[in-house]
Parts: structure tokens; C-alpha cells; sequence
């Protein structure tokens, strides 16, 4: 089926910047839309942005303007750009993809997270 591998995280000071990735692999034929979330300790998990397969995107108001997502179709993995991190952007980041898979068709698949951290 397919996995999705998170990566990129990391402690970083208020300001900074992070890429994080999103990899696809295993016996997949097509993947349509992903999508970056995030959750918090405490909170529940927050979408933050989306991208369909012909690269339409969507944000978060919280994000708008610091985060940009895109997608690598030849190496199906999305990343995610964020900028101008502050404490509140502390949280596991996740991918959920919409993709299609030899062996089990359409189904969503989840990512196990990468942690981001903000702090000086």
C-alpha cells in the first residue's frame, strides 16, 4: 500500500524557516489531492494547507502568507515551505494524501509527522 514519510522538522528560533517533505511511496498509481495538517499538544489537528493534483492550493488564515505548499508529481512528494515561524507554529506536522493504490484502490493515507519546534 502506500507510505508517507514526513521530514524536514526541527528546532528552529522565531523568524526562521523550515522545508518540510512529504514522500510518497509503495504501489501507488496516482495521488489527487494532499494536504499539510498540524496538532499541538492539547489542540485538535489543524488543516493547514491543501494542494489538488493539477496544484490548486488553499491556506489557513493563520498561514497565508508564511507557508507555501507544492508538489513534485515526478517524485510524488509535496513539501511545505513555512517562513516567518513563530512559538504558535509549534506542533507535528502532518501529510494526508488522497491517492489511489494498486492493491486497495482510493483511500486516504496519513503520514506519522515530523515535529516542529519554535523557539529561541
Amino acid at each position: 500500500q502506500v507510505q508517507l514519510v514526513e521530514s524536514g522538522g526541527g528546532l528552529v528560533q522565531p523568524g526562521g524557516s523550515l522545508r518540510l517533505s512529504c514522500a510518497a511511496s509503495g504501489t501507488i498509481l496516482r495521488i489527487f489531492g494532499v494536504d499539510w495538517y498540524r496538532q499541538a499538544p492539547g489542540n485538535q489537528r489543524e488543516l493547514v494547507a491543501s494542494i489538488t493534483s493539477s496544484g490548486i492550493t488553499n491556506y489557513a488564515d493563520s498561514v497565508k502568507g508564511r507557508f507555501t505548499i507544492s508538489r513534485d508529481n515526478a517524485k510524488n512528494t509535496v513539501y511545505l515551505q513555512v517562513n516567518s515561524l513563530t512559538p504558535e507554529d509549534t506542533a507535528v506536522y502532518l501529510c494526508n494524501a488522497d491517492a489511489v493504490d494498486s492493491l486497495w484502490g482510493r483511500r486516504r493515507y496519513w503520514g506519522q509527522g515530523t515535529q516542529v519546534t519554535v523557539s529561541s
